[in-house]
């Protein structure tokens, strides 16, 4: 059964600004567009790489070792180098909180 773990406050995430979070030993990257949050693992599915480290632009999230690209609303890579997704977790914001679903 998933439950929901609050990993941030909302505050913390500024639109178009990555932000690397640990929860239980797993890094994850945190994006803000507006008021949606998405999360996805950190680490670039094709050089081993932080996407939190990366450049954001909307929806889009450029891993900074080699300019892979991934679709951050979903992990699907959307730019070679990259090929294969990252992992995506749901997300939910309640007031200032934001969780994922475990």
């Amino acid at each position: 059964m998933s439950k929901w773990l609050r990993i941030a406050s909302k505050n913390q995430l500024q639109s178009g600004q990555p932000l690397l979070i640990t929860v239980d030993g797993e890094d994850l990257a945190l994006f803000r567009v507006g008021e949606e949050v998405f999360a996805l693992d950190d680490l670039c599915s094709h050089a081993e790489a932080s996407l939190s480290e990366g450049e954001q632009k909307g929806f889009c999230i450029t891993c900074p070792q080699h300019g892979g690209q991934f679709d951050i609303r979903t992990g699907k890579a959307i730019h070679f180098p990259a090929i294969s997704p990252v992992k995506r977790y749901p997300v939910r914001v309640e007031g200032d909180d934001i969780l994922i679903e475990r």
